[in-house]
């Protein structure tokens, strides 16, 4: 069975179903410079329509990717602490449309 919303990625093999923050965190942190130097997030279907990558830099730190071709959202940054990466890209992917997922109703009774 598939990921229910979106899976990540890493260069090296790992691969986690719908990423809880601190699955995130420990993917991130798992990265080096020589044969783990990214993770990608994204639904699990195919042709998604967004994506997030996390890969490191050379000169220290991580280069964060979003990008949601439905929103025409394309950012790209920079940052040293693993934990609001983690933080800002469990945000970030709550936000996004997934076909799957119930829309909330609210009730004016």
């Amino acid at each position: 069975m598939g990921a229910a919303y979106y899976r990540a990625d890493s260069e090296n093999g790992d691969h986690v179903d719908d990423p809880s923050e601190d699955a995130l965190f420990m993917l991130i942190d798992d990265l080096n410079d020589s044969d783990n130097t990214f993770v990608v997030i994204q639904p699990d279907e195919d042709a998604p329509a967004w994506f997030t990558s996390v890969a490191v830099l050379d000169e220290g730190g991580y280069e964060i990717v979003r990008r949601d071709a439905t929103r025409r959202e394309h950012d790209v940054s920079t940052e040293t602490s693993i934990d609001r990466i983690a933080h800002d890209l469990t945000i970030w992917m709550a936000a996004r449309h997934f076909p799957a997922r119930p829309t909330q109703h609210t009730s004016n009774s």
